[in-house]
């Protein structure tokens, strides 16, 4: 009688860890399934992490010319593109180059082309453009470049600046020249933007020294801030 006891004792034991272990597996996911929610979750991380491209605040516009340019000669790198790649090296952001829709301006002659220049700038001409900005209201910092053609900007710089709206924003000017310096900002003071200061860089250095020139940018740049 006390055996039979015994027995009935532990199958009823044995019977309670079984529904036990039983109960315990069903309310512990799978291995497909905690893989699938560790999935479902670093999907949702990849989607919400940034684009650095169009979370970029910064643009540099520039204009600039290939061909025969004074000091330099034959060039298939504009001098002013050569400082802005640098500058875009430090601060990032986006580069924007200004291009005319027609670009009739000589290649082959220094000397022409300054003539085309000096006669936009006698006649105040604002030469079309061949594209825009994409999202110009995005981006808070402008930097502006540009050769110095006669004292002054390129005309086809002044119809950038007058084609968006800066109220607010903060504009950067860089130019390079080969001796009249830093041109100014004729143009910009009535743009309703913060005028950080410029700088201006020999073409030649830009072209042909381009660990000096790289030096000087950096200075410039730590110097207003970036």
């Amino acid at each position: 009688m006390k055996l039979k006891l015994l027995f009935s004792t532990l199958a009823f034991i044995g019977m309670v860890l079984l529904v036990s272990i039983f109960y315990l597996k069903s309310k512990t996911p799978s291995s497909f399934n905690a893989k699938a929610i560790a999935k479902k979750t670093t999907k949702v991380q990849e989607k919400s992490k940034p684009s650095s491209s169009s979370d970029s605040k910064i643009l540099i516009a520039y204009f600039s010319r290939i061909g025969q340019q004074y000091a330099v000669g034959n060039i298939k790198e504009g001098n002013t593109a050569v400082i802005a790649k640098m500058i875009q090296q430090k601060v990032g952001g986006d580069l924007f180059e200004i291009k005319v829709a027609k670009d009739n301006y000589p290649t082959d002659s220094y000397t022409k082309l300054t003539e085309v220049g000096k006669s936009e700038q006698e006649k105040k001409a604002r030469p079309k453009l061949a594209s825009k900005v994409e999202n110009f209201d995005s981006y808070t910092t402008i930097f502006i470049g540009y050769p110095t053609w006669w004292g002054d900007k390129p005309m086809a710089v002044y119809t950038f600046i007058e084609s968006y709206n800066f109220k607010g924003k903060t504009i950067v000017p860089f130019s390079t020249h080969e001796g009249t310096g830093f041109c100014g900002t004729r143009g910009m003071e009535s743009l309703g933007a913060k005028l950080l200061k410029g700088i201006g860089i020999y073409g030649h250095v830009a072209q042909n020294e381009r660990a000096e020139a790289k030096k000087l940018v950096l200075a410039w740049l730590k110097e207003i801030g970036f």
